[in-house]
C-alpha cells in the first residue's frame, strides 16, 4: 500500500559527499515523520536523522554538522545530504516513514536499504 524507494548510495572517498533520496508512494495523506537509519557490519541499526511534518529535526551526535536531512512534502520525499564522509559512515542506510493514509490509518514502513561505502 505504501512503498519507499531509496537511491543515491555508492562508493565515495573520505571527505567526499553523497545525497540520499527516499521517495514514498501509495495511498498517502501525509507523512508524519521520515528518517534515515544505518547499520554497519557487526553493529546494530542506529538512528541517523529524522524530520517531522512540522520540520522538527533530530540528528545522531556522530553526524551533527556533517549531515543534513530535508523533505519535500509535495513529492513525499526525504533527502540526506552527507558531507565530510568518514570510513565509519560506511553502512547500509535505510529510509523510514510514519504515514497517515488516505483512509486515516497509520503505517510505519521501511525502505530496502542503500549501501554507502566510504573508502580510499
Amino acid at each position: 500500500q505504501v512503498q519507499l524507494v531509496e537511491s543515491g548510495g555508492g562508493l565515495v572517498q573520505p571527505g567526499g559527499s553523497l545525497r540520499l533520496s527516499c521517495a514514498a508512494s501509495g495511498s498517502i495523506l501525509n507523512i508524519n515523520t521520515m528518517g534515515w537509519y544505518r547499520q554497519a557490519p557487526g553493529k546494530e541499526r542506529e538512528l541517523v536523522a529524522t524530520i517531522t511534518i512540522v520540520d522538527r529535526i533530530n540528528y545522531a551526535d556522530s553526524v551533527k554538522g556533517r549531515f543534513t536531512i530535508s523533505r519535500d512534502n509535495a513529492k513525499n520525499t526525504v533527502y540526506l545530504q552527507m558531507n565530510s564522509l568518514k570510513p565509519e559512515d560506511t553502512a547500509a542506510y535505510y529510509c523510514n516513514a510514519a504515514v497517515t493514509t488516505t483512509i486515516l490509518t497509520y503505517l510505519e514502513v521501511w525502505g530496502q536499504g542503500t549501501l554507502v561505502t566510504v573508502s580510499s
